[in-house]
């Protein structure tokens, strides 16, 4: 399987999907795949496929929301040459591309009225017609879909077909989040990182150090695995120094004390300064979460600011003058606070 293709993940409600996937992989039966970006919805339509007795027949993938609503039934049903403009020549659909084998559509949520009314008969009765012809076309395929809408309010919504739902969802697995899959942010950070450190050529594997795994624990990960991966292999590659843990995450590749402000940011000098003083600490990679009671006001003042400068010295590779310099502080103000948190080291 190819090196992007790996189940990684020790937690049980990340095991219990793969489960039933493999459960549900030998049933000649539509299964739906419902999870948020990033959770590996395309990793599990794979697996129903390799896993089924039709593992040898052609896996064909489908983004629903990649095409305009005019040429996603042509897409999926093909078309005669004529049929429309542009069509200068017949052309199977995904659905003749798939017969025998496996089609996964993805981001079923996003598909048409009309594309809704002519998967259902595909479903329904194994034939499909391309556009320009009356001539059905008899084909063998096993659809899984995906989404990460919520199917059964659009069906009450009246934007999907409650018909076609019900042919779809023999199974349904839903893929639970990163920020549920306990255990498993460490793990695959040391996957992805170990990985980026062997295409670096790195001769070892540092690890990354206390402060960016804590940062990485309290992040909640709204792209989930896809977007822990590119942290992680971004933090390495930056880093550029295998002889030490890597200390330094930054979630928000576009943030920087120098991106463009908006053409209509007007403010009166003072605030204008505040802003740029505020966008050069660069607190905006910083955990919010302390882990601490917010109640406890002052327990947790003090633990955000240790976490502050934590965050600080590691993007600064522990250089104190630089630290003081990013935060505003003078270097004497730095080394009061540094030593009041014991972080002199």
């Amino acid at each position: 399987m190819d090196r992007d293709n790996q189940f990684v993940g020790q937690s049980s409600a990340f095991l219990d999907a793969v489960e039933r996937a493999s459960a549900a992989a030998a049933l000649n039966r539509p299964v739906l795949v419902v999870g948020e970006r990033g959770t590996g919805k395309e990793l599990i339509a794979e697996r129903l496929h390799r896993l089924s007795l039709r593992w040898d027949g052609p896996l064909v993938t489908m983004n629903c929301a990649a095409l305009p609503e005019t040429l996603i039934e042509a897409e999926l049903f093909g078309h005669e040459a004529g049929a429309f403009t542009g069509a200068t020549k017949a052309r199977e659909g995904r659905f003749e591309e798939a017969d025998g084998g496996t089609l996964f559509l993805d981001e079923l949520g996003t598909l048409s009225s009309g594309a809704q009314e002519r998967l259902l008969r595909a479903v329904e009765y194994g034939e499909v017609t391309r556009i320009g012809s009356s001539r059905p076309v008899r084909v063998d395929v096993r659809i899984v879909a995906a989404t990460n809408e919520n199917l059964p309010k659009m069906v009450e919504d009246n934007r999907f077909r409650a018909d076609l739902l019900d042919r779809l969802s023999f199974e349904v697995i839903t893929l639970p989040p990163l920020r549920v899959r306990e255990g498993d942010i460490a793990v695959l950070a040391d996957y992805f990182g170990r990985r980026m450190a062997a295409e670096l050529a790195w001769d070892k594997w540092p690890g990354f150090g206390e402060v960016a795994m804590r940062a990485m624990e309290n992040y909640l990960w709204p792209g989930n695995v896809r977007e822990l991966r590119n942290v992680t292999e971004r933090a390495v590659y930056r880093w550029g120094d295998n002889g030490q843990p890597i200390d330094y995450i930054q979630f928000d590749p576009f943030d920087s004390p120098w991106k463009p402000l908006p053409s209509s940011f007007q403010t009166a000098k003072s605030e204008m300064g505040a802003t740029e003083r505020l966008v050069s600490t660069d607190l905006s990679d910083l955990p919010l979460s302390t882990g601490l009671d917010i109640n406890d006001f002052r327990l947790a003042t003090e633990a955000y600011e240790k976490a502050v400068l934590e965050q600080a010295l590691a993007k600064h590779r522990y250089n104190q003058r630089q630290t003081a310099k990013a935060l505003n502080l003078s270097y004497d103000q730095l080394r009061h606070t540094l030593k009041k948190h014991e972080l002199m080291g």
